[in-house]
């Protein structure tokens, strides 16, 4: 193979990269215990992630989320989804209509969800909007914040897809 081969080769493979991919690390403890603080999440790039579903932890960034600082999140409601939070069980219900709400299984929460942020429930989520809590949910700045509200589908950077370090982490997200 010639060097030139192998430039264009690698210039190929750092453009399909970058188009498809992003690299962050996260910051605070707002994941726990999924992800925690200074683990670096390959994202699967907005540009290729267009339907983002219960469940799916993403990263959202515009100025008035910490200056700006992407945030990392799980969704719990897409858009005309009705969200209610049961904050003296500590329980997320969410359904298709204001009353027909289901409680969420959630086995991926460190704590119950029993601190209101000052949001008023039920809500309906906008459209072109997701709400995206913290898995650490009594310490998370998310959607039941003014602060944050729910996020606009345009301020998505992508979907984590793969811890890539710690390398005794390494792995597939769910």
């Amino acid at each position: 193979m010639y060097l030139h081969d192998l430039v264009y080769l690698l210039a190929g493979l750092i453009l399909v990269f970058l188009l498809l991919f992003r690299v962050v690390v996260v910051s605070g403890t707002s994941m726990n215990n999924t992800l925690l603080d200074g683990d670096y999440l390959l994202l699967l790039s907005s540009t290729f992630y267009q339907n983002p579903q219960y469940g799916d932890i993403i990263v959202a960034s515009k100025e008035s989320f910490d200056n700006g600082a992407p945030i990392v999140k799980r969704v719990i409601a897409i858009e005309g989804q009705w969200v209610n939070i049961d904050f003296k069980n500590g329980v997320v219900y969410v359904g298709d209509s204001r009353d027909h709400m289901l409680p969420l299984e959630e086995p991926y929460t460190l704590t119950p969800t029993t601190v209101s942020e000052g949001v008023t429930f039920p809500l309906q989520v906008s459209e072109g909007c997701l709400f995206v809590m913290g898995d650490n949910r009594n310490d998370s700045l998310d959607s039941r914040s003014q602060n944050i509200g729910q996020v606009n589908t345009k301020n998505i950077l992508g979907k984590a897809m793969f811890r890539i370090y710690p390398f005794n982490s390494i792995g597939g997200l769910e």
